[in-house]
């Protein structure tokens, strides 16, 4: 009688916790650039949420705001989030060493670096990520397990697309 009751209750719980998944909204954030292009970011905690902690958070205290896009290598990333591009001028020698003063254990996972894809930059140290983060404009696998990802583009890859050096974020508005 026992192993009928808890086969019953299983059978009533598993579809119900399926389905409470499934309904979960995933967090996003929409990246307004000054231009007036929008960029929708999903975000992966389920792999890696640290990072996804990490940009939020950052993102929700206006970190971003105001920065440029300091580096674009077609058909690879665009890359932001060094606080130095608010003022600096982009040819300075320190543009693209900049962060947030803190550092992040990586959280390699088994998502591939495929075009949309939202990494999060680091040194030679695979511990060192911080606040810069890039997009992926062409699938680059080499970097599958070396570097973390933590979300993707759900809409606007035709605005990051057209991203140069210099453009600047207005806003990241977390979800």
């Amino acid at each position: 009688m026992r192993r009928i009751a808890l086969t019953v209750l299983l059978a009533l719980l598993v579809p119900l916790s399926f389905a409470a998944a499934q309904g979960a909204k995933a967090q996003t954030a929409v990246v307004t650039m000054e231009n007036g292009g929008q960029i929708t970011l999903e975000f992966w905690p389920d792999v890696a949420p640290n990072h996804v902690k990490n940009f939020t958070e950052l993102a929700s205290k206006g970190f971003y705001d105001g920065q440029r896009v300091h580096r674009v290598e077609p058909k690879f990333v665009v890359q932001f989030g060094d606080p130095l591009s608010k003022t600096a001028s982009m040819d300075d020698p320190k543009m693209g060493q900049g962060g947030s003063g803190k550092t992040l254990k990586a959280e390699f996972n088994k998502k591939p670096f495929d075009r949309g894809v939202l990494g999060m930059a680091r040194t030679n140290d695979p511990d060192s990520a911080s606040s810069q983060v890039y997009v992926m404009l062409g699938d680059s696998h080499f970097l599958n397990g070396q570097y973390t990802a933590f979300g993707k583009v759900t809409k606007g890859m035709d605005v990051v697309d057209k991203i140069k050096v210099g453009d600047r974020i207005k806003s990241i508005k977390v979800q």
